[in-house]
């Protein structure tokens, strides 16, 4: 369907975590030098002015949550999910249980829990560099298109080809950091993005498709993560609502001051 690929990171309770600067001759050489599916990628998407012009995506849907050691007992929450450019993030998420956030705002990261029931229980957590990194990397997978890593410290590879549900694709490593790599399967002949999978082995599939602004927007995002020998993960996001180039203010990012109850 689309770029789009939410990152979830696994915890033990399941925690939901889910400006292209090219100057100069480097990265016009760069530019010459990507792989030719990364065109064919971005137009299956939408038209470049489309796909430039975007500077924030909002998703609005559900989120199920199943584990194969309880699988008739999935959990479900709202979610709410922002990317805006260059580097802010926002991910909610609100259950009879609990209701967390986390946020990038840059350099800087955080994640607040709170009971729905008793909003005086709450705990607030700065992010550590690690953690501040793959939320950096999620955001500008999910802005960018496929396009211009390079600018950022990172680099694409060809990784050959494979067949994925009778579908011949092209194989393309995106790497952030050693740790951070998605690697991502193309249809050659069409462009559409067909599997991505992490360096930590989680997998993710976009189901269906919906139209904003122009553009492809998957209708939901099925992430699987081994999170032990013998357990598994799934999380199935099926979004309502997609927004594009809505403006959030900086104070939706920053992290509450401590001191809020």
């Amino acid at each position: 369907m689309t770029l789009f690929s939410l990152r979830i990171l696994p915890a033990a309770r399941a925690t939901l975590l889910l400006t292209v600067a090219v100057l100069g001759l480097s990265a016009l050489e760069g530019r010459a030098a990507e792989p030719a599916i990364i065109a064919k990628a971005r137009s299956f998407i939408g038209t470049e002015a489309a796909l430039q012009g975007v500077k924030s995506i909002h998703y609005q849907g559900t989120l199920v949550l199943t584990d194969t050691d309880a699988p008739s007992n999935p959990r479900r929450a709202a979610v709410d999910i922002v990317f805006q450019k260059p580097d802010q993030q926002r991910i909610s998420s609100i259950s009879d249980k609990l209701i967390e956030v986390t946020a990038l705002d840059g350099y800087d990261a955080w994640q607040r829990q709170q009971e729905p029931a008793d909003p005086t229980k709450w705990q607030q957590t700065l992010l550590g560099p690690d953690q501040i990194k793959r939320l950096r990397a999620n955001t500008w997978e999910n802005l960018f298109f496929f396009r211009g890593i390079e600018a950022r410290g990172g680099k694409i590879e060809e990784k050959g080809s494979m067949s994925l549900d009778g579908v011949d694709c092209a194989k393309l490593a995106f790497t952030h950091a050693p740790n951070i790599i998605f690697y991502r399967y193309f249809d050659k002949a069409t462009g559409r993005l067909v599997f991505t999978e992490t360096e930590a082995g989680s997998t993710i599939r976009e189901v269906g498709e919906m139209t904003v602004n122009g553009l492809r927007m998957p209708k939901s995002i099925i992430t699987t993560t081994k999170i032990s020998p013998t357990q598994t993960q799934t999380i199935t996001i099926t979004f309502d609502k997609v927004t594009v180039n809505e403006v959030f203010p900086a104070s939706y990012f920053a992290a509450p001051a401590l001191l809020t109850k």
